[in-house]
């Protein structure tokens, strides 16, 4: 049970009253990571000694390194544009998760270290010496940004607030400062292959059970390989769909599509993670790794594809850092993209004829779809502009009697953010997560009430999990979230018009 007041749901999305409420989320912190967690990355154990002017040599590095940082850091002149886009911020009324009020918590250390009116005339000019105290507000309001983006569609500088809290945790993790939950994560990535820390063992007979499952379903020998050299696809996908409900309805999705395309594939034990935490702590260097783990799998099990399964961060990572990253990748087949959305697969298929799928196998449901941050707002699908928006829509409306779309200004570039990723996605941040949930379940409610949907879907592993939590406070129920792939599970059908 939670010990805060639920924030009240507005009839009309997008209209807010939110009030002032300086120092509302002060008191939250997510767990410090510990030395077992810090150590495997590279970074400290604990605070160092000599923290403050490791903290500004490493500022001073991420500035010259990235070029935008320091174009952020110095081109915002406070216009308020951002003020009010947050949904942490509308969720909550602390007035330092205002995009702006955010930002200046490093902005006015970077001002006061490496500007010189910030060194001449210092607090007059907005510059802070980094103290304990202000270490103590970045730790609590730099994990109160889910690096979602929205606000950069509002900045009339297109300035990205989610680079400013990635270099603030980049810079603590440096000097012993850790998140416990990405770091730990992290690690497991670095050890075993996912954020579960699956061994192998466990992840075969986790198949091997789904294999028996949808061969009494429905009586078709649907396979879900692992290791197999020669495939043509590897699949990477995030690690909740081998377990977790509704996320393994979308990886049965995925296997059933593959299945009835009469394509060869194969999942990695060595990458079994799509997922890459390390974009949410600002480290290029851990997101390289896990990276490059990929390559790996590709290159040992000598595939001529990959295709990546539903999750929002791990496409934005893929999407826009993969070949830089972990490239070239000229030993796979130049005719297809590097890499490739599962639902831009699926997607071809259906336009095609490659496969059927029956709408009426979802009958009673009524869908809206909820764009994830990472897809909507950091990547594209397929080769028209608009196609991550477009070809999500298009797969659901095949497979649904009927599809609704949310209120316009909370969808596509606009949309909200399910309060849960960035890496906040852990029950030590249970409150910033449901209130930062209110703007999404404000135009969810109103669909429901006004449209009689029944169901969400969403293409985003750390979304999924977030609504099957959050969706009960608000008197929903957790089931009415759905994979896109979910649908897709129960709508195509098997053994018909095999290409």
């Amino acid at each position: 049970m939670v010990e805060f007041q639920i924030p009240v749901l507005n009839d009309v999305p997008a209209e807010f009253d939110t009030k002032f409420t300086p120092g509302a989320m002060a008191h939250l912190k997510p767990f410090l990571a510990k030395a077992d967690h810090n150590v495997p990355l590279g970074f400290p154990g604990e605070l160092v000694d000599d923290w403050q002017k490791k903290a500004i040599d490493r500022m001073g590095d991420l500035v010259k390194r990235y070029r935008s940082l320091a174009v952020y850091l110095d081109s915002c002149v406070k216009c308020g544009s951002c003020a009010d886009k947050c949904h942490y911020f509308l969720g909550t009324g602390d007035p330092k998760n205002m995009p702006v009020a955010r930002q200046d918590l490093f902005r006015s250390v970077y001002r006061r270290y490496f500007t010189p009116t910030g060194r001449v005339f210092g607090s007059l000019v907005g510059a802070r010496d980094l103290t304990k105290e202000v270490l103590d507000e970045w730790y609590s309001y730099f994990h109160q940004c889910s690096q979602c983006r929205r606000c950069s569609v509002f900045c009339p500088y297109g300035i990205d607030t989610a680079e400013i809290s990635m270099a603030a945790r980049d810079v603590m993790d440096h000097i012993g400062v850790g998140m416990k939950y990405c770091n730990e994560i992290i690690a497991k990535v670095h050890k075993i292959g996912n954020n579960l820390g699956l061994p192998k063992p466990a992840l075969a007979d986790t198949l091997e059970g789904l294999e028996e499952d949808v061969q009494d379903g429905t009586g078709h020998p649907v396979r879900f390989p692992l290791d197999v050299k020669g495939a043509d696809i590897l699949l990477v996908t995030p690690s909740a769909d081998f377990f977790a409900e509704p996320h393994v309805d979308g990886l049965i999705g995925y296997a059933k599509v593959f299945h009835q395309a009469g394509v060869s594939w194969t999942m990695s034990s060595y990458a079994s993670e799509a997922g890459n935490f390390g974009m949410f702590i600002g480290s290029y260097e851990q997101m390289y790794k896990v990276s490059n783990r990929i390559r790996k799998a590709a290159l040992d099990l000598g595939v001529k594809r990959i295709v990546f399964g539903e999750c929002g961060h791990a496409w934005r990572v893929a999407y826009s850092f993969l070949n830089t990253l972990a490239g070239p990748w000229d030993f796979l087949d130049p005719a297809y993209p590097v890499p490739q959305h599962i639902i831009e697969f699926t997607y071809d298929l259906i336009k095609r004829g490659g496969i059927k799928v029956d709408a009426e196998a979802n009958q009673g449901m009524v869908l809206t779809v909820h764009d994830s941050c990472n897809v909507a707002r950091a990547s594209r699908m397929g080769t028209m502009p608009g196609g991550q928006f477009i070809l999500p829509r298009e797969v659901i409306k095949a497979c649904v009697p009927k599809f609704v779309d949310m209120h316009p200004d909370t969808i596509g570039d606009k949309t909200f953010c399910c309060g849960g990723g960035g890496g906040l996605l852990t029950d030590d941040l249970m409150e910033l997560r449901i209130k930062g949930a209110m703007p999404r379940m404000e135009a969810l409610a109103q669909v429901i009430r006004d449209e009689g949907v029944t169901h969400m879907a969403a293409m985003c592993a750390i979304c999924k999990s977030q609504f099957t939590k959050v969706l009960p406070y608000y008197g929903m129920k957790m089931e009415m979230i759905v994979s896109v792939h979910g649908l897709v599970s129960n709508a195509i059908q098997l053994g018909t018009n095999k290409i």
